[in-house]
Formats: C-alpha cells, structure tokens, sequence
C-alpha cells in the first residue's frame, strides 16, 4: 500500500510569505489521520520548510537541511542546492520519495530529489497530490482579490481539498514577514 500524504502551498504577497498544508494522511483508501502538521519553522523561526511524501523520506531530508542551514545560515538558496546535490548523488537518498518547499524573508524555493531547486517566478508553490489544484486557486485569488498571503493560502487548500481527495480541510499556516 502506498501513503498518500498531503497538500503544501506557499504564497507571498505585500511583505508576507505564507506556507499552508492540509493534515490528511493516507494509506491506500483510508484515511489515516487527518492532523498531521507538515510544515516546519527553522533557524529560529526565520525559514518555513514544508514537505509532501512519505513521511519518514520527508523528516530525513527536512534534518540534512537544517545542517545545511547550518552549514550556510544566511544562504538558504546555497544550502537547499547542496541539499539537492546530496539528495541527488547520495545513494541512499535518492530513493527518497518527497518534495519540500523552503521560505525565508528573501525567497521561496521547491526542491526535489532529482537536483531541482526552483524559484517560482510569481511567489508560488504548491506540492503534494492537491498542488496543482491550489497553485490554480491561489493564482487566481492573488490576480483577482486583495486578500492577504495567509487568507489566499487558506481559501486555496480549502479549494484543493474539495477537488484532491488525499487533501482535507484541516489547514495550518504559518506566516513570515519579509523583504519581498
């Protein structure tokens, strides 16, 4: 059976930077819990980390980032690429199966198994199995209202998760002030 695990969207607007996931986790046709937290702050509460995937897959790699933040603490593009270059040429994490998505006052970043480390053009991303369903809802509310990142998050998942069934209503979002 195979774990279907959640929706992440990040949204950045007027000085705020967003990140808000559902709480589903499932196996196969069931759902297993619906309050699961799948986003993280790090480095003192100065960069969010959100993941989708299997669950386990996704601590590992949400630690290796934190050392890399560690490792380049006022860099978090320098350390997410060094993450993606070890997750890519490791052995063992390459067969990982997650995404995760990293935010910090100067920057929004997807970074995933095969050595991506993308900054969308708009401040939008959106992973797991709702992703696309969000992105297409917080677009549309970004281009076409005034709300806020965090409302935008909020009404975007709740969107994907009357379309994606591995997406529940159960959304926790954190917000950071930023730059851009």
């Amino acid at each position: 059976m195979k774990f279907h695990a959640t929706t992440i969207l990040t949204v950045r607007r007027n000085g705020v930077v967003a990140m808000g996931g559902d709480g589903q986790v499932t196996l196969g046709t069931a759902v297993m819990k619906a309050d699961a937290v799948k986003i993280r702050r790090l480095m003192d509460d100065k960069v969010l980390c959100g993941f989708a995937g299997a669950s386990a897959d996704a601590f590992a790699l949400m630690e290796r980032f934190e050392e890399k933040l560690k490792d380049y603490p006022s860099n978090v593009p320098r350390a997410a690429t060094e993450l993606a270059k070890e997750w890519r040429t490791d052995r063992a994490l390459r067969r990982l199966e997650a995404l995760m998505t990293v935010a910090d006052v100067k920057g929004t970043l997807l970074v995933s198994g095969t050595g991506d480390v993308i900054s969308p053009s708009d401040g939008i991303v959106g992973i797991g199995s709702g992703g696309n369903y969000a992105i297409a809802a917080a677009r549309a509310l970004l281009n076409n209202s005034d709300m806020e990142a965090e409302a935008i998050v909020r009404e975007a998942l709740a969107i994907a998760s009357e379309i994606d069934i591995y997406t529940n209503a159960n959304i926790v979002v954190e917000v950071l002030e930023c730059s851009s």
